[in-house]
């Protein structure tokens, strides 16, 4: 009887995270692009809806983007800032399914234990929130050594094609197991989460999406099973985000939490393509 408050509150409080979390996401205006154009993908250092600030390119640890000419790493000149937001500029080539993707490199943050916590409670990291407070750990300040991690699958032209299943090889990653444009609203996608190449079993996984027009965007959340594979339900066209963040306790002083941060998005219209 005592658990179901707990339960209760902290549902309220990952609705509270989604709204408020400072994610990083690669997020196209549209994810239907046509052959050998230019593109460009903003990468959005906040929120779903808007970017907080720029990255600078030296923390930016890997760009990749996969293509059906294979995989190339775009030079630090095919970036530009306009505002608050970074974008990548591109051109596409032949049909087919492509993979954009940005790591960071990591950065340290020191917080006193009441922030500490309350961050671990609004980003939606209740497994670390939940051991501090079982090994009575909450009244303890915390640094934190973080880094992000982002892709982008996007369709060119009408031919799909597999790189929406290659890995980038980052620390952590959300890897499609069926291609999003081969799927349709009413179906589920199902998404692998990795660290290191290995299924993150039991992960909290919190996904969304941000119906055309609209400004605001949904929050829901589910678990990783034992092989890492977290369900997604496409409930309508718009684009998309699946997101997670791994933490792990370390003994690297005077960094006690290492984490990585995954993020993916793409993009469903009511029908198949």
């Amino acid at each position: 009887m005592k658990t179901a408050p707990i339960k209760i509150t902290l549902s309220l409080l990952l609705i509270v995270a989604a709204a408020s979390a400072h994610d990083m996401f690669l997020k196209l205006d549209t994810y239907f692009l046509a052959p050998n154009a230019q593109a460009e993908a903003p990468l959005l250092n906040g929120e779903f809806d808007h970017s907080e600030n720029t990255i600078t390119r030296d923390r930016m640890r890997d760009v990749s983007l996969i293509t059906p000419a294979g995989l190339s790493h775009p030079p630090e000149s095919d970036w530009r800032d306009e505002g608050k937001t970074s974008y990548l500029r591109f051109k596409t080539g032949a049909a087919g399914t492509y993979v954009a993707g940005t790591s960071t490199k990591s950065k340290e943050l020191s917080m006193k234990a009441a922030d500490f916590n309350r961050y671990l409670q609004l980003e939606g990291v209740l497994d670390t929130f939940i051991e501090r407070r079982k090994n009575k750990q909450l009244a303890v300040p915390a640094t934190e050594r973080y880094s992000k991690h982002v892709k982008a699958i996007f369709q060119v032209g009408d031919t799909r094609s597999d790189a929406y299943k290659t890995p980038l090889g980052y620390p952590v990653e959300i890897i499609p197991q069926q291609n999003p444009y081969s799927l349709k609203v009413g179906d589920a996608l199902t998404v692998q989460c990795v660290r290191d190449g290995k299924p993150i079993g039991n992960q909290y996984v919190l996904y969304g999406m941000q119906a055309k027009g609209a400004t605001r965007f949904s929050h829901l959340k589910t678990r990783s099973d034992k092989d890492g594979i977290a369900r997604i339900p496409l409930t309508g066209a718009g684009r998309w985000y699946v997101k997670f963040i791994h933490m792990t306790p370390v003994n690297d002083p005077p960094v006690n939490y290492e984490s990585n941060w995954a993020t993916l998005t793409f993009e469903m219209k009511k029908y198949a393509q």
